[in-house]
């Protein structure tokens, strides 16, 4: 493709070369250039593109995207140099033109908030699926387009992965694309340019603060809100306390959703759920409502907790807008199921175990009141807290559990480069503070086959904090640790010793 088709939507200089130079690929990690691609240096946390630019000409790039000007002085005039105010914008509007423009092809769904983003997205997808439509996802649990399963290193790819991933979907003949919309894309522009059909807001809370993430709430909020600057249609949880405040400098059209606690009540937004209980049907837990407004009828969701109303309230209101029918729209929720969130594991008549991605306290309270609903004998948490993060989220962590959970079992999560003693020793702060019961096995299998082995009748045993990883993350290694199959693998254990004694 010649550069000038890829720079179409661009603000930039060119500093030397032609705009009629031939680029074979746009490329932004130095260890993929190879002859004739463009290679774009983004500017990072860690590490900066401009330092590769001998790479660059090493390996023969035809041209080379730059954000500062005196990094020129080191490219030889034959390769084609670009000048922009942003090489992160620069390569999103870039990718856009490269793949032709394939999210103008799709109806596009983006979900952004601190919690339930991936859940959302799911149920979104079920529901869309339900009702004929073929529906491609981008989230925490990777990309899906047909019976493919994509593995993703961010929530939000990087705006050239986002945009192939687009341009995959249109070619394997999808209508749709729902997606998570994180705040570092935000941040970072790896959605800039696109216009979203829809976008969703589901709650805020003090989460992503800190180093390589954001300097302040203030901040954090901020980015949040950037998604209804760039969407068409905004759906958002009125019940949230910053729900206004997101609001601020919108240019879409707004669409509101919360709960009520009477029906009597007149509607107090687009989408009111009401006469909201819990159900537990055969061992599967979840939730029943009642909604008026712009959908009328009952409703109900296989995910327990109040928190999974907010998020099939959010499906349903965007899915109703995109014109589904209410019939396709209750089938799709009863069959709406999500990997890592709220996960219920098939291990015994006695007692429920289930897996959750809760990782701060608003999810970790929310998951733990949800169950406690449901009355169990004892309510038992295994989780860690990952290293090279706030760490104000392990106090959190410790003191919610302490608070709500009968017993909590300190074991190993994603540590990095981090010791485990000194993170479970921080998660004891708020676990003293809130004065929970609590036992450490630092291995995590073991301490997951402790809980299984010392289950009570009535049980609920939460693994928190995993939820669709199959990995351990150690010393910068990855290991594989899937808590389906170590459950899987516990339950067969088990079972021999039993059959020899």
């Amino acid at each position: 493709m010649k550069l000038d088709k890829i720079c179409s939507s661009l603000q930039y200089r060119l500093l030397q070369g032609s705009l009629e130079t031939a680029v074979k690929d746009i490329v932004y990690d130095s260890r993929k250039i190879v002859e004739g691609v463009m290679f774009v240096c983004l500017t990072g946390a860690r590490t900066d593109g401009h330092d590769y630019i001998p790479d660059a000409i090493q390996k023969g790039a035809s041209a080379i995207v730059i954000e500062r000007e005196e990094a020129a002085g080191q490219i030889p005039a034959h390769i084609t140099t670009l000048c922009v105010p942003s090489t992160r914008e620069a390569l999103a509007y870039m990718s856009a033109a490269f793949f032709d423009y394939p999210a103008r092809k799709l109806i596009t769904i983006g979900v952004t908030g601190t919690n339930g983003k991936t859940t959302t997205t799911h149920i979104i997808k079920s529901v869309l699926e339900n009702s004929g439509k073929k529906t491609g996802l981008i989230g925490s649990n990777g990309a899906v387009i047909g019976d493919r399963h994509i593995p993703l290193k961010n929530t939000t790819p990087e705006s050239y992965e986002l945009h192939s991933l687009f341009h995959q979907m249109t070619e394997a003949g999808c209508e749709y694309v729902v997606m998570e919309v994180s705040s570092q894309a935000l941040k970072l522009g790896r959605t800039a340019g696109i216009q979203f059909d829809y976008g969703v807001f589901n709650n805020l809370s003090a989460d992503h603060i800190g180093p390589n993430e954001h300097d302040s709430f203030e901040e954090y909020l901020s980015c949040k809100s950037l998604l209804f600057r760039q969407c068409k249609q905004g759906v958002f949880n009125a019940d949230d306390s910053h729900y206004r405040d997101v609001l601020q400098g919108h240019t879409c059209k707004v669409t509101t959703f919360c709960t009520a606690a009477d029906s009597d009540v007149k509607p107090a937004t687009d989408f009111t759920a009401y006469h909201i209980e819990n159900i537990n049907i055969d061992g599967r837990l979840g939730m029943q409502f009642q909604v008026k407004g712009l959908l009328n009828g009952q409703y109900r969701i296989f995910l327990p907790g109040q928190f999974s109303v907010y998020n099939a309230l959010a499906a349903l209101s965007v899915c109703r807008l995109a014109g589904i029918a209410p019939d396709a729209i209750r089938s799709g929720l009863d069959k709406a199921r999500v990997k890592g969130r709220m996960e219920l594991l098939p291990v015994s008549k006695e007692y429920s175990m289930l897996i959750d991605y809760a990782h701060n306290r608003v999810s970790t309270e929310n998951a733990l009141t949800a169950l406690q609903q449901y009355r169990p004998r004892r309510l038992v948490c295994v989780y860690g807290c990952g290293g090279n993060r706030s760490r104000l989220r392990r106090y959190d962590m410790g003191e919610i559990t302490g608070k709500y959970a009968d017993l909590c079992i300190l074991t190993c999560d994603n540590p990095r480069f981090e010791e485990l003693h000194d993170i479970n020793e921080d998660i004891k702060v708020g676990l003293q503070k809130s004065g929970g019961r609590y036992i450490e096995i630092d291995d995590r299998k073991e301490a997951i086959a402790y809980s299984m082995s010392h289950a009570e009748s009535g049980d609920i045993i939460l693994l928190l904090g995993k939820g669709h990883e199959d990995y351990q993350e150690i010393k910068g290694e990855k290991y594989h640790f899937d808590e389906r199959e170590v459950v899987a693998q516990i339950l067969q254990d088990m079972e021999s010793q039993r059959e020899a004694r």
